[in-house]
């Protein structure tokens, strides 16, 4: 078993998409959409040349509530590959949860173990990859990635700034990250450290 990292998508790896219409931000719902945030590449470049696994865990229900197709995901994920590939960067896996509750298609209608904050997904990945999630980091910039995280007994690093209202909410929940960095590039750069400091 070896150590591993586990990436949210959205937000993490892309940009969020700003829908002036409805003045919401939301998931890429086509692959013109999809753009890797700068710096996402070399940071999963830099774990790829560590010999760390990479996966996405994530949840993708736009399909469920009928603001995209099933197709149109893939592409998004091809998109995703693509992109990364061109900086010298590779996913060994991509894990999504395509369910909600409340779910537009009934195909999807369903209380699942893999929609985050359940670790469906994270459990899935270790034992596809080998992960021993215990030595291995949950990335994301939700409560609900580091509640997952903790689940599955991973290491969790929250992304972004962590702001007094999220602080009291994750209190609440128990849902505390064990790192906090302001992106990708940096949460890579801790992480290698830490690894680091294990190996002397």
């Amino acid at each position: 078993m070896k150590r591993g990292v586990l990436l949210d998508r959205d937000g993490v790896i892309n940009r969020m998409v700003y829908d002036a219409e409805h003045g919401t931000v939301d998931s890429p719902a086509h692959p013109e959409q999809f753009e890797l945030l700068p710096g996402a590449a070399d940071a999963v470049r830099a774990l790829n040349r560590s010999g760390l696994p990479v996966a996405v865990v994530s949840n993708q229900p736009g399909v469920a509530k009928g603001k995209m197709t099933l197709a149109l995901q893939e592409a998004i994920t091809s998109k995703m590959h693509a992109e990364l590939a061109a900086g010298g960067a590779h996913l060994d896996g991509v894990y999504y949860c395509l369910h909600h509750p409340d779910a537009e298609l009934p195909e999807y209608r369903v209380r699942c173990e893999c929609r985050k904050p359940r670790p469906g997904l994270l459990l899935r990945a270790a034992d596809e990859l080998g992960i021993s999630l215990a030595d291995s980091w949950m990335i994301g910039d939700g409560l609900t990635d580091v509640q997952a995280g903790q689940a599955a007994g991973c290491r969790t690093v929250w992304l972004g700034a962590w702001k007094c209202d999220v602080c009291h909410i994750a209190r609440d929940k128990n849902a505390a990250p064990a790192f906090i960095a302001a992106d990708l590039a940096q949460a890579v750069r801790m992480i290698t450290e830490q690894i680091s400091l294990a190996r002397a």
